[in-house]
């Protein structure tokens, strides 16, 4: 008797634990908070970029915390010439590019998922795609995202 109690214990123990398995969670709405964008902001990119400025190896703290990872950040949209386009914090008139107090935390080079949309300078844009910072190019943003999509225009 005693036995069958000890499996019945032992059973409904295992049966309640299986219940919290990480596949019976991912369930929900097909989606998991890792599924999710980071939310990226100018004023983020500004503490990285001052940051930049006095710690060498600071980037490796931003490759850590962003690198690789699915981002939200809505800016200006900027030409750089007749096919591509960066994300800005200002308008064209106080971009980096034409501003002395603008610096590259500024800025954000965009390379679109799909075929690249036709953009006006100064249109007001959501993107959603994978951060990339460069510490290795000169001749390449410091900030991009990739795979991006529109999530939002104004």
């Amino acid at each position: 008797m005693l036995n069958k109690i000890i499996i019945t214990v032992y059973c409904g123990l295992a049966f309640f634990l299986m219940s919290f398995s990480a596949d019976k969670t991912k369930n929900f709405n097909e989606t998991t908070v890792q599924d999710q964008p980071t939310e990226v902001t100018w004023q983020m990119l500004g503490r990285m970029g001052g940051s930049l400025k006095v710690m060498a190896n600071y980037g490796d703290a931003i490759k850590e915390s962003l690198q690789g990872k699915k981002i939200r950040i809505s800016g200006f949209v900027i030409p750089t010439d007749n096919k591509s386009y960066v994300l800005s914090k200002n308008v064209y008139s106080h971009c980096f590019f034409c501003s002395i107090s603008a610096g590259i935390e500024t800025i954000m080079g965009i390379q679109f998922k799909n075929k690249q949309p036709r953009l006006k300078t100064d249109d007001y844009i959501t993107l959603e795609g994978i951060f990339y910072f460069n510490d290795k190019n000169k001749d390449d943003w410091t900030f991009s995202i990739q795979n991006a999509v529109i999530t939002n225009k104004k």
